[in-house]
């Protein structure tokens, strides 16, 4: 690695006072607020809202609702991802699998809540299909839909991943020292991937106990923890010292979830070498796994279905005659265009800097010997840590009676503060990766570092950074949590008019509405797929030039 450079100092500087101000700052103030009353600094605030029985009622139902989700979404993404990494399902189906997977990523969650309405209500779609209602929807069965739906592909992606550095030959071995299936299963399988199957159950477990747009719309009477927040920050008389409380006990299971996955360590471990092998054929196992994984893509798939018809119809369910009507109201609407317009300039403005600032920090972390970088990742576990309504509360509490009170501005830097982790992991984990004596070569050269970061490591790491713009660009589009609390009237986005329209049952509009971010995002997925692609076979060309020379 390179001696340490003052345009790296610099941008370590510039990072930190970032972070600070907009993440570490907020969160100070969130905090001190929590305990700000007219007598002073006391326990007050706390004592009022754990004491208020309608509040305790609600963390309830947000613990057992958020327990049932990340029991269920780690239990079928599980299922999913040995599906696709330890049978011999037709492969076609294998890629669907991975495909569908991701769509509901591509929506905000409020949406779930509508689609849900209108596949499982009295007068839904399925219920007509199959001529009676199934369950109330509105509660906690719509919550728990909703939540597995919202947090299997995040659940998903993560075992997908993790089942890539097993070491299959492990399983032959175990077959031939005699175990049976179940007991091979478990020690082959199950065992190295606990650490993974833990991770899940937290990451699903938090995503539902924090998520503010799936209960907006299908919560009903059923409190949950979000829904409390909302109506105390928002409500006819906001009370900010209570809703900080509130906030501040949102973070106590993500603090809990941490404390679980250190607890998990213990037992990952290492394989020397992954070696894969080719699956013996299993009818029974296979045909079974096929069709389970099947039934999951196809009641994911049937939910959202009605989102796809019911704007095209003139007034579903009663009047299905096809029209165009819904749509171009929508885009004759100078309001609900502008909203569009709003989002995606957010999006891209997010994705930008957001990549620009994690690509940053993963260098100055992993390529510099800069003094203190690994307060770089303590940013990113906290990041990781907190729930983006209470992000969102946060800079609402600190910035209100500034200048960046109801700008993009301030919308842009909790979206890129919000997602950090994420990105900066994929950026961190491509640069360690790299030779480490390219900037040391580079300034043997004469390049400076910044000129060999450009000319040798961006180059080397173009696909990393085309997933971390999608990631941003993608999570910016759907989110409600974190911006909840800081749109205006101008600064709307699709994702909070949602809300809004909500109010005056205009579904039409909201279905449009969720198409136009689900195109949306779906273009953007597709370009950066391509564009990534286009990538690896342009270093397959020079590495062959490589071998032939």
């Amino acid at each position: 690695m390179p001696n340490v450079r003052p345009e790296m100092r610099v941008g370590y500087i510039l990072l930190i006072f970032l972070f600070a101000g907009f993440l570490l700052l907020p969160l100070t103030a969130l905090l001190i607020r929590s305990f700000e009353t007219s007598s002073g600094f006391n326990l007050s605030n706390y004592l009022v809202v754990l004491l208020n029985k309608e509040m305790m009622n609600s963390i309830g139902n947000s613990f057992k609702v958020s327990s049932a989700t990340a029991v269920i979404t780690t239990i079928l993404a599980f299922t999913l991802a040995y599906s696709i990494n330890c049978t011999r399902i037709y492969q076609p189906l294998k890629r669907v699998m991975g495909t569908v997977m991701i769509l509901p990523m591509l929506l905000p969650t409020i949406t779930y809540g509508f689609a849900i309405m209108y596949s499982f209500g009295n007068q839904g779609l399925l219920t007509k299909i199959f001529g009676k209602g199934f369950f109330e929807i509105y509660g906690f069965n719509g919550l728990l839909i909703g939540y597995v739906i919202y947090t299997l592909p995040a659940a998903f992606l993560l075992i997908n991943n993790s089942f890539k550095y097993i070491d299959k030959k492990f399983i032959v071995v175990s077959k031939l020292m005699g175990d049976g299936a179940v007991r091979s299963f478990a020690n082959t399988i199950v065992r190295p991937l606990i650490g993974t199957l833990g991770g899940a159950f937290v990451l699903s477990f938090i995503l539902s106990f924090t998520d503010f747009g799936i209960p907006a719309s299908v919560g009903g009477t059923y409190s949950v923890v979000s829904t409390q927040l909302y109506q105390v920050m928002l409500g006819s008389i906001p009370d900010f010292n209570h809703g900080a409380v509130i906030a501040v006990l949102m973070l106590l299971p993500a603090v809990l979830g941490i404390f679980l996955l250190y607890f998990l360590e213990k037992f990952n471990f290492q394989y020397e070498k992954i070696t894969d092998i080719e699956w013996s054929k299993n009818t029974y196992r296979d045909t079974f796994l096929a069709i389970i994984s099947s039934l999951i893509l196809l009641g994911m798939l049937s939910i959202f279905a009605v989102m796809f018809i019911a704007p095209f119809l003139n007034s579903f369910p009663y009047n299905l005659t096809f029209t165009f009507k819904h749509i171009s109201a929508v885009l004759q609407s100078s309001d609900l265009v502008a909203v569009y317009k709003n989002s995606v300039a957010v999006a891209s403005l997010t994705a930008i800097a957001g990549t620009v600032i994690a690509y940053s920090s993963a260098i100055l972390n992993v390529r510099t010997r800069l003094k203190g970088r690994s307060a770089i990742d303590i940013i990113s576990m906290i990041t990781n840590t907190v729930p983006g309504m209470v992000l969102g509360l946060s800079y609402l509490l600190l910035f209100n009676g500034s200048s960046l009170k109801g700008t993009f501005i301030i919308i842009i830097l909790c979206n890129i503060v919000h997602y950090f982790t994420t990105p900066y992991l994929m950026a961190k984990n491509s640069l360690s990766k790299m030779n480490r004596s390219w900037e040391t070569t580079g300034e043997l050269l004469g390049d400076s570092w910044i000129k060999t970061i450009y000319r040798v490591i961006l180059p080397n790491s173009v696909s990393t950074v085309i997933e971390m713009f999608s990631y941003y660009f993608i999570n910016s589009m759907v989110t409600i949590s974190g911006v909840i609390f800081l749109v205006t009237a101008q600064t709307s986005l699709v994702a909070s008019k949602i809300k809004e329209l909500q109010h005056f049952a205009k579904f039409n509009e909201i279905f449009v509405l969720s198409l136009l971010i689900f195109f949306t995002n779906l273009l953007m997925k597709l370009l950066c797929d391509y564009l990534q692609k286009r990538k690896a076979v342009h270093v397959k060309k020079i590495d062959r030039k490589r071998e032939a020379a």
